[in-house]
């Protein structure tokens, strides 16, 4: 009997007995041969192209070697890959041989083309004597297609140590076609000094990152986890990182805390991208050169989607008047950037030429106006676009201008649920809205989180534009249609221990032509598992959330 489709990717299993394989010539490297498995961090897929992607792999039959290289020795390492119509390897359309070489972690990064737009494909590796998991990939429809639809799903912010990845492992039984992951994929700190109120259930291994072999005996850590390996079988991703990925609100070449001096942090900058690369399916445009890598990029999903993904972490300057939540005239300043002028002008002009239905933003911190205080003072975040207004006003209008269809900005890092319309005025209730802002909650960080009534947080009475909130974890799952954008808020009860079930808490619906959200679903807080919190509570919960950093 056939496995099924879902069963064969989540299981993890791979097919080497399941269909025939041919074994590809290799000339032998001197050296010490793959005693065990070295495929412990999976396989992955990612930036799906009309007609390619890139298929990724990293070989470590030791993943948390503290040296970084998984238990390889120094030398490079045929790896043979096959790409199949079929899951079960009978119908091989593609297959090569390709070099995992001790100087890139022994990755291994394929980037195909000349495949067929809109399939789905399925591929594997060979090292040796050994055979990685299955994982499932497609190519993006053609670029002059419209119509059909795209199931998507998009997360951030998955802190090892602060719970279970039950939301990756639930994220991939939604069967997506697409992932986003927008930033914190792994977090720098060590053990005991990033803790959440009764401890952590998990440890991370090693010192804080700040050489290549720290960053890449991280990644290994995280990769090693069977849920997120699940969450990468199962679709192509495309990814972007945010501040942890290095240190904490970094800032281009500016580090956290000033007050504690890190003379090398632009080698610290470029390990972190080196590794990141290393443990990513990154096209070659995006190989790191020293302290620079380009991230910023648009992935087409025929004429249904534009993805601009964005980087605003590399580019950016300083958080104004020394970060923090504040009232800071400095962040006013239409001189400050959180994308540079290049990355500016390459989105505007990605506006102008657009023939999408729906034009996407991926990017990775709060981009509408989040008021934290009722009073005529203005307190926000410093280091979101509240904290560069001329770079978001600027590209709001540069939206507007380009008469884009339909916008829409999907969000990471704030370890909460938000839905917000966007407006070329916050400040005037009047102004009308020209786009939606849906963010997502972290897969962990924070820990269990809580739930609590639609419309009680206290941010809500001043900040008329804000729509949702929920503090629970989970991802966001998107449906795409030429007549309408859905957005499932799903959610998980608890983290901190494994195997939790998921539900949707929330669902809006943006209409093509028509801005703004529109809730079509809430679910009512359960009392039988959390209380509704009071509104001062609520507010102290959500600061703590956003500010639970060392």
């Amino acid at each position: 009997m056939a496995l099924s489709r879902r069963t064969l990717l989540l299981s993890g299993a791979a097919v080497g007995a399941a269909g025939a394989v041919t074994v590809l010539p290799s000339a032998a490297v001197a050296g010490r041969p793959l005693r065990t498995d070295p495929f412990t961090l999976g396989v992955a897929s990612g930036d799906p192209d009309h007609d390619g992607f890139v298929l990724w792999t990293r070989l470590a039959p030791t993943p948390l070697a503290e040296d970084g290289l998984g238990g390889m020795s120094n030398r490079p390492v045929p790896v043979r890959w096959e790409l199949a119509a079929d899951e079960r390897f009978r119908r091989v359309v593609r297959r090569g041989t390709a070099v995992a070489r001790p100087e890139a972690g022994h990755s291994v990064h394929v980037e195909l083309g000349g495949l067929q737009p809109g399939r789905e494909y399925f591929y594997r590796f060979h090292a040796e004597r050994h055979t990685s998991p299955v994982g499932r990939t497609r190519t993006a429809p053609a670029p002059w297609a419209s119509g059909g639809k795209l199931v998507m799903a998009f997360a951030s912010c998955s802190q090892f140590e602060h719970g279970y990845f039950t939301a990756y492992r639930r994220l991939a039984e939604e069967d997506p076609d697409l992932v986003l992951h927008l930033g914190d994929y792994q977090y720098e700190y060590t053990k005991d000094s990033y803790n959440i109120p009764g401890g952590n259930p998990r440890d991370h291994e090693g010192p804080e990152t700040v050489t290549l072999a720290n960053y890449r005996q991280r990644h290994a850590q995280y990769k090693s986890d069977p849920d997120l390996q699940a969450a990468h079988q199962v679709a192509p991703w495309v990814v972007v990182f945010d501040d942890h990925e290095v240190d904490n609100n970094w800032a281009d070449e500016a580090y956290e805390k000033p007050e504690i001096p890190q003379p090398d942090f632009l080698a610290r900058r470029a390990a972190a991208f080196q590794a990141y690369y290393e443990n990513m399916p990154l096209r070659r445009t995006s190989i790191p050169r020293g302290i620079d890598l380009q991230l910023y990029r648009r992935i087409r999903w025929g004429r249904l989607a534009n993805f601009h993904m964005m980087d605003t972490r590399q580019y950016r300057d300083d958080q104004a008047c020394g970060d923090g939540t504040k009232d800071c005239p400095a962040a006013l300043d239409p001189a400050r950037s959180i994308t540079g002028a290049e990355q500016e002008r390459w989105l505007i002009d990605g506006f102008r030429r657009s023939e999408a239905r729906w034009d996407v933003l991926g990017q990775q911190v709060f981009f509408g106006q989040r008021d934290t205080d009722a009073g005529p003072a203005k307190f926000t975040s410093m280091d979101s676009w509240d904290g560069y207004v001329g770079s978001r006003d600027r590209i709001t209008r540069g939206w507007v201008e380009a008469r884009v269809r339909n916008t829409l900005v999907l969000t990471g890092d704030v370890h909460a649920h938000w839905a917000t319309d966007l407006k070329l005025d916050y400040d005037d209730p009047t102004s009308r809205t020209v786009g939606s802002e849906l963010v997502c909650s972290s897969i962990t960080s924070g820990g269990d989180g809580a739930d609590s009534v639609t419309g009680s947080h206290p941010y809500f009475p001043h900040n008329p534009h804000l729509r949702f909130h929920n503090n629970q974890r989970g991802y966001v799952l998107t449906r795409f249609t030429e007549r309408e954008f859905q957005a499932d808020f799903r959610v998980l009860p608890h983290v901190t221990t494994p195997g939790a079930p998921v539900h949707t808490r929330a669902s809006f619906v943006v209409a093509d032509r028509v801005p703004g959200l529109h809730q079509t679903y809430d679910r009512p807080v359960d009392p039988a598992t959390t209380a509704a919190r009071s509104g001062v509570d609520q507010a102290a919960e959500t600061r703590a959330q956003e500010t639970l950093r060392p």
